[in-house]
């Protein structure tokens, strides 16, 4: 694993690659792809992209910027578990008995957005049994 600090200057940006030395790129884009020339140049030895980690050093903004990064990721992630959830709920719901128009209520989606969940439900989760009063009887008429 290679560490590189990048470090802002007139022309871009100046990598310092820890135990192998310093080259330059003009955007961040190219950073690992130069690093890993840089590697190549110095050891007769190309490292993986994947192998190549760029630290900015730009103060608070990097930290800021990796915060924001995290907050992303646990955005996508809660994304998709509401997503399965929903899923889950609706074929719970069908199940149960509850309309099309119903659940949409319920969750404040649209009709066919229900639909759309209905489509890819797995199967529901929970039974339903429905509790009925017996029938009294009708008295005989005259």
């Amino acid at each position: 694993m290679y560490t590189a600090h990048a470090r802002r200057w007139e022309q871009g940006w100046e990598l310092h690659v820890e135990g192998v030395g310093v080259t330059q790129v003009r955007v961040l884009e190219h950073a690992k792809a130069q690093v890993c020339d840089l590697v190549e140049t110095m050891t007769d030895n190309r490292p993986a992209e994947d192998d190549v980690e760029v630290h900015l050093d730009i103060g608070d903004l990097g930290t800021q910027a990796r915060n924001v990064r995290e907050m992303t990721v646990q955005a996508a992630d809660l994304q998709r578990r509401a997503a399965t959830a929903s899923r889950q709920v609706v074929a719970d719901m069908r199940a149960a008995g509850l309309s099309v128009s119903d659940i949409a209520t319920v969750l404040g989606v649209s009709r066919g957005r229900v639909s759309q969940l209905i489509a890819d439900a797995p199967e529901p989760t929970v039974t339903v049994t429905y509790r009925t009063r017996p029938r009294r009887p009708v008295a005989a008429r005259p």
